[in-house]
């Protein structure tokens, strides 16, 4: 247990919860008791410019009366009974819910998975200060970086407790690293700016401030001097910190609550093939070190690592209960606590690797689009249609040769999940991980 978090009270808050709920007459309840600190530091121009440090306390109680569902929320438990009452006489008069409900008690977890949640790094606002200032420093050493953008170091941890009135009591801590520095080069109407970041569950992980800054301040060096292309269809490959945006369309295209309301491009093609073979997409709880790994669902059931993909054809959706009982199937472990309740998503989703790395690729391709940075969010779920702003870099005989930006990419990600081909260079960071990704005949809107 960390100093910083009692566990035990958390469980204490949240079972005197649901003890309440059962005497102000709900049929079922579930309570989430949760609690966090955290640290920051922003700096400028080698000077501290903000230290922030915040704690915060939150209690969710969810009631069932009848097949109505109501919840209630609070920052301090003065008085359950109270609290119980209030949401009971809520749930008495809303609409019901024939979805929603606790659980199956046979799919409760009894026993949790051993798993590296918690750094017991010591932080100070001092340390953070010294990881962000070198940060800043080695952005500004690289040739050509005007000024900076700003560094920033962070610390936070968090703890969460679920207690349910059939029985499922769980509990678990982590912890988040934080470092990203943004550098400036040019001037006036010509000045461009990038940045690079790590983030981490423990200390140990993190890259270099050093490395971070380099890398910010050589990224923005190389956007000098964009240029607009003249629409047409082209090659594209997408960096890989870019790219996990594509893995994040699928998500939410796989997500149960999406097929539920007929709302995904991808509601009709279950067993069906969506990759090209050879293509594998998996979500793993129990990453180690991950950024969204876990012992438990928002429900309190145990989840299984599953392949969304497997050779190129569609195996799942993410369900968590509500969902699986309005599609008629089993649940996969995959809630996440909302608010007044749960919504199905993924944990850590990787897209596999390829054999071949970004710059072979490349040069197979030829010559097209280098995209380095997205803009926007334009995805119709319901069709499928691509739309986002984009920047660059132009590549030739498969070398990069002029910085690009102003340009718009469009297609439709049926096409487009179907054409590409994962590069070698996976970057397993964070929790939506994906390679850089080649695909060849898109269209590229410009001047």
């Amino acid at each position: 247990m960390h100093a910083a978090i009692d566990q035990t009270e958390l469980e204490k808050r949240a079972q005197s919860l649901v003890e309440a709920a059962k005497k102000a007459g709900a049929d079922a309840s579930d309570a989430v008791a949760s609690t966090g600190v955290s640290l920051s530091v922003s700096v400028r121009e080698g000077k501290v410019e903000e230290t922030e440090r915040s704690e915060g306390n939150g209690l969710v109680l969810r009631v069932f009366v009848g097949g109505s569902v109501a919840s209630v929320s609070a920052n301090v438990l003065d008085d359950p009974d109270a609290l119980a009452q209030k949401a009971v006489a809520m749930a008495q008069v809303t609409p019901p819910e024939p979805y929603a409900a606790l659980a199956d008690a046979d799919l409760l977890l009894t026993k949790f998975p051993d798993l590296e949640l918690l750094d017991d790094s010591e932080i100070t606002a001092g340390a953070l200060s010294d990881r962000a200032l070198a940060a800043e420093a080695a952005g500004l050493a690289v040739e050509g970086v005007s000024k900076s953008g700003g560094a920033g170091a962070s610390w936070s941890l968090g703890g969460v407790t679920l207690v349910t009135s059939h029985g499922f009591v769980g509990s678990y801590l982590s912890s988040r690293h934080g470092l990203s520095m943004t550098a400036v080069a040019g001037e006036g109407t010509g000045m461009e700016r990038d940045y690079d970041f790590d983030y981490r569950m423990f200390l140990s992980d993190m890259a270099d401030p050093e490395e971070i800054g380099r890398r910010a301040g050589e990224r923005t060096v190389r956007r000098l001097n964009p240029v607009k292309l003249t629409t047409r269809t082209a090659n594209v490959l997408y960096e890989s910190r870019a790219a996990k945006s594509l893995l994040g369309h699928f998500a939410g295209a796989v997500n149960g609550a999406s097929i539920a309301r007929k709302t995904s491009f991808l509601k009709e093609k279950m067993g069906e093939q969506i990759f090209s073979k050879g293509i594998s997409i998996v979500d793993d709880p129990f990453k180690a070190r991950g950024a969204a790994t876990r012992p438990f669902d928002g429900e309190g059931t145990g989840s299984e690592v599953l392949k969304m993909i497997d050779d190129g054809v569609l195996q799942h959706w993410f369900l968590d209960g509500a969902t699986a009982r309005e599609l008629r199937l089993e649940p996969n472990g995959r809630a996440h606590r909302s608010g007044a309740g749960t919504s199905p998503g993924a944990t850590n989703l990787t897209l596999s690797p390829g054999d071949k790395t970004p710059e072979a690729l490349m040069k197979e391709l030829g010559e097209g689009l280098f995209i380095t940075d997205l803009i926007g969010h334009g995805v119709n779920g319901v069709t499928g249609d691509y739309s986002r702003g984009a920047a660059g870099f132009w590549f030739e005989n498969g070398e990069p040769v002029q910085a690009v930006s102003e340009i718009t990419i469009a297609g439709n990600l049926n096409d487009v999940f179907a054409r590409l081909v994962p590069a070698s260079d996976l970057d397993a960071r964070y929790s939506t991980a994906s390679p850089s990704i080649a695909i060849e005949g898109m269209t590229l809107a410009g001047s």
